[in-house]
């Protein structure tokens, strides 16, 4: 075959286009399509190969292979040389396909006499549809400009698959976005929500495909790249390198918005029939397979932007911007490939739920939907790719799973769980002004996280005795800018007014790891959760932290202030950090200042170390919180952010609680007051575990009071301590197993 000219590819184009236009059942359309290219390449065989399901390819039409092999033929992702192309998500082109490594022969289709074989993926912006062949008795590799020819066709077949062009009978040619689809992803934030879904960037729709005038789109695409320079340039004179990391990211889109390889790859889209539109989205899909296969993490953000870039580019070119008409449903699940934590405080309790495809445990958006109480799911991956605006959707914050379109019966069970939790929690409300007081007569003070002025109408609503850990860096991530002192004392005071005198324990900045804020000079770390973070940083760097020191000061206005630092791992940082709380005071008494009427100075222990700090440490605090989330994970040197090993360590295992029995017993000697906090705490049988060890006081999110509280006005705790030792003596490595039995013969 002679090598294709550039009007021979705009020719190809504007048939399959005519040809898609024709009425017409997605089977025939797409046997017409087969017949087309075959003819248009000179190929005895072209064949379109759809996917199923996730793992399994159908050979849905083909013009050259025995007919009777449609829709019987099907193959593993992986399996056989289409297999490979699909699962590779790129091109192979031999003249010996039976000598291929990992050729499969199916005798049902009679391609044996077929020697030639070229595939390439039918893929859609990382979603991976099908995979497109030709090929040949005669012994030949086909040109680049044959692989480049079918590589744009295939691109029109797969957006016109998305567009529904060939819905059918079978799995196979099932309509795209209409099908139930489950996602396991993880727990960001544990609550069950249904609603419908509400896309942060919706997707840019594409319907003018090939183009009868490459000049003209020439002429579009360099217009809207020259705008998109323009956009970006001014980007980076608005940051004038405040924020680095902002920077680094525009910057990069510079360099790819002025890439010439990038430019000329989509000029040759559009010389071979593409629209401006579909040479952009092209490229994209192509950065989008490649995103797959790099695994350096560097490679893969730069990736991440050439994607974002794209998007940009696409919503000049079609005028789709993020406003694009659509009505927020009243119930609106909010999915996203990821999201700030500014952004979400603007949809704030409007959503019902969170679903994205990125984020992470201790993410500034976990700690947002965490603050809001919103349902949060993170990891579902592709989610977006195949979610659309105004879909039904359930999401189990609980076991971190997302039904998208779910069936009836899903969504019956789904909704009988809902209403279970809502009884649960009315029941739950009866107890709000009564103590967590055990039969043994046992109290435990239960107390509620908090980081937002939203969080404080649930102090009176849940029972909660006061608030155990407001987290004061939420009003530092949201700001572009560091907040100013009298700002932050407003904000702090206004905390203490709607806790109606009720204890609050502020904790003072705990930046750094995963909690960057936007103005702050990101440090480049192996492993940053045990890095430069909360105290290293505000000793390091004291300004901001004496700053936030002065507002908490002026915010009591002679009421009780309790102060508490983060991430304490030696007795020194802590007396370090109170002498610096000692210095303001006494700043604070020159200027005339009203001081707190008295003043608790406290440290989180969220290190093994610190449980082994001198005596004189459990002396000097006035009172100790257990941060079990940090400390849990680095007494099993297990990451919470990797979902591979976080869930394999439990709270109850013996070794961990009798380490956990340690620091109260030391917390006993000195007479300081000892609380937990952290997801643990919120949950009833590790809660009832911790009360029976000897913690007396819990916080917890709000949600999580009342079935704590219950739990622990049914038992004797007494009892269940006796429990837990018989259990530990005995060798048992957790005693999770004989805690449940022992709870399934109390009267509850």
């Amino acid at each position: 075959m002679p090598d294709r000219t550039e009007s021979e590819s705009r020719k190809l184009l504007r048939r399959l286009r005519d040809t898609l236009a024709e009425a017409g059942a997605g089977q025939e359309r797409l046997d017409r399509i087969t017949h087309l290219i075959a003819d248009s390449m000179r190929t005895e065989v072209c064949s379109i190969y759809l996917f199923r399901d996730d793992e399994t390819l159908e050979l849905c039409a083909t013009e050259g292979l025995n007919p009777e092999s449609v829709h019987q033929t099907r193959m593993r992702l992986g399996e056989g040389l289409v297999g490979r192309v699909a699962k590779a998500s790129s091109p192979i082109n031999t003249a010996n396909a039976p000598a291929e490594k990992g050729f499969r022969y199916m005798p049902e289709t009679g391609e044996e006499i077929f020697s030639s074989f070229l595939g390439v993926p039918i893929q859609r912006l990382g979603e991976k549809l099908g995979v497109l062949v030709v090929q040949s008795k005669e012994a030949r590799a086909f040109s680049d400009d044959e692989v480049y020819a079918l590589e744009v066709v295939a691109m029109v077949v797969a957006e016109m698959t998305e567009l529904g062009a060939f819905v059918g009978e079978g799995e196979a040619l099932a309509a795209l976005h209409q099908q139930p689809v489950m996602f396991r992803g993880g727990t960001g934030q544990e609550g069950a929500a249904e609603g419908h879904v509400w896309l942060h960037e919706p997707r840019v729709v594409i319907t003018n495909l090939v183009s009868d005038d490459p000049a003209a789109e020439l002429e579009r695409l360099k217009e809207a790249v020259d705008r998109l320079r323009i956009s970006v340039d001014a980007m980076l004179t608005m940051t004038d390198g405040q924020d680095k990391e902002q920077s680094q990211v525009l910057e990069a889109y510079r360099m790819f918005a002025n890439s010439r390889g990038w430019m000329r790859r989509m000029e040759e889209d559009i010389a071979a029939g593409l629209s401006a539109e579909a040479a952009v989205e092209k490229e994209q899909s192509a950065a989008r397979a490649r995103l797959e296969t790099v695994p350096d993490p560097y490679l893969r953000d730069r990736l991440h932007d050439l994607d974002d870039l794209s998007n940009r580019l696409l919503r000049i070119l079609t005028g789709q911007g993020a406003d694009t008409g659509a009505e927020m449903p009243e119930d609106p699940i909010l999915v996203a490939r990821n999201i700030g934590p500014a952004e979400l405080l603007d949809y704030g309790r409007r959503l019902k739920g969170i679903v994205l495809e990125e984020g992470a445990v201790g993410s500034h958006a976990a700690i947002v939907a965490r603050a809001l109480a919103i349902p949060l799911v993170i990891h579902a991956e592709r989610i977006i790719t195949e979610a659309l605006n105004g879909d039904p959707i359930l999401v189990d914050g609980d076991q971190g799973v997302v039904h998208l379109r779910p069936e009836e019966t899903v969504a019956a069970a789904f909704r009988d769980k809902i209403a279970m939790q809502a009884k649960a929690q009315t029941r739950y409300a009866s107890l709000r002004d009564k103590p967590a007081t055990a039969k043994c007569g046992t109290t435990i003070s239960l107390h509620m996280n908090a980081g937002l002025m939203a969080d404080l109408p649930s102090l009176a609503g849940s029972g909660a005795e006061g608030v155990g850990l407001f987290r004061t860096e939420l009003q530092f991530l949201i700001r572009n800018h560091v907040p100013k002192r009298a700002e932050l004392a407003q904000i702090y005071s206004g905390v203490m007014d709607a806790a109606h005198g009720k204890r609050v324990v502020f904790r003072t900045l705990d930046i750094g790891s995963d909690k960057v804020l936007p103005y702050m000079k990101r440090v480049e770390e192996p492993n940053p959760a045990m890095g430069w973070r909360a105290i290293r940083v505000a000793l390091d760097k004291p300004g901001i932290m004496r700053m936030q020191l002065q507002a908490l000061l002026r915010a009591a206005n002679g009421r009780p202030m309790s102060i508490m630092f983060p991430f304490v791992a030696e007795y020194e940082e802590f007396r370090t950090a109170r002498q610096m709380l000692k210095d303001e005071v006494e700043r604070e008494r020159r200027l005339g200042h009203k001081l707190p009427g008295a003043l608790e100075i406290g440290a989180m222990l969220e290190t093994p170390s610190l449980a082994y700090a001198p005596k004189e440490f459990f002396e000097t605090a006035d009172f100790i919180s257990v941060g079990g989330n940090d400390l849990k994970q680095f007494f099993f040197a297990a990451d919470r952010e990797n979902e591979t090993v976080r869930r394999r360590y439990d709270m109850l295992n013996a070794s961990f609680l009798h380490f956990l029995c340690h620091i109260v017993d030391r917390c006993a000697e000195t007479r300081t007051e000892l609380s937990f906090c952290g997801e643990d705490a919120g949950r009833p049988i590790e809660a009832l575990t911790l009360a029976a060890i000897g913690f007396r006081t819990l916080s917890m999110r709000p949600a999580s009071i009342g079935p704590v509280k219950h739990l622990i006005r049914r038992v004797d705790l007494k009892e269940l301590r006796a429990v837990i030792e018989a259990e530990c003596e005995a060798g048992v490595t957790n005693v999770r197993s004989g805690v449940i039995n022992w709870l399934a013969k109390q009267d509850i």
